[in-house]
């Protein structure tokens, strides 16, 4: 069994698309950008929501005064919108709440604003579920930097051996190879079997079911389990 298991939060736990996209568009109509499509979103959300802004904004628009304006507005504006279309993903709280009792630790670690990320995670889920929920900070690297997952092991007091992480992109791959971490795919999230399986995620799980097998079985577990 995996000791310590380490979540993705947008496409890992919370299918928190639509409200990533509305929040999107009404910032590009409100500044008079493009407007895109959910599955544009797709691919626009997962290396933080400046990184975000930037794609969201046409070239001749990103000088660093008018991206902190609207990172500023779009922050306001999802945070009031953040429990619009946002749901859990099926069978998603009830594995939690058995790995938790089986004595895994469990932990968010987000490339979300970090007040964002926690308030996300306390609106869905069981507050006792998580030892830790991180998002980004400041003063941290976006992931897949290596720096923020080693604070969060550091605070978490665990073991790299015994740990998972959890996610639905390559930037969640890149995240848990950088900092010496076997790696779940999930299938139901934003990106796609292909792109997990090139970057080297050394599971895949199909649902909740099989990803809870696979903390089960731990890291002589081998093989996808779909």
């Amino acid at each position: 069994m995996y000791k310590t298991v380490v979540f993705d939060l947008d496409g890992t736990l919370l299918n928190t698309l639509d409200d990533l996209a509305d929040a999107g568009n009404r910032l590009c109509a409100d500044r008079g950008w493009p407007t895109h499509t959910a599955e544009e979103f797709r691919y626009f959300v997962g290396n933080g929501i400046p990184k975000l802004i930037e794609r969201l904004a046409p070239p001749e628009h990103r000088t660093p005064a008018e991206l902190a304006e609207a990172l500023a507005w779009f922050q306001a504006d999802y945070g009031a919108h953040l429990r619009d279309k946002t749901t859990p993903y099926p069978g998603i709280p009830a594995m939690l709440g058995r790995l938790k009792a089986a004595g895994v630790q469990l932990a968010v670690f987000s490339n979300k604003a970090d007040p964002l990320a926690r308030e996300v995670v306390a609106s869905y889920f069981d507050p006792a579920l998580f030892d830790l929920v991180r998002g980004q900070r400041p003063d941290t690297p976006v992931k897949p930097a290596p720096e923020g997952t080693r604070a969060l092991l550091a605070a978490l007091g665990a073991d790299p051996a015994a740990t998972l992480y959890v996610g639905d992109s390559n930037v969640d791959v890149q995240t848990a190879r950088n900092a010496g971490l076997d790696c779940c795919g999930v299938l139901w999230g934003f990106r796609t079997r292909q792109e997990l399986q090139q970057e080297g995620a050394r599971y895949l799980a199909a649902d909740a079911a099989a990803l809870e097998r696979v903390v089960l079985a731990g890291p002589a577990g081998g093989a996808s389990d779909e």
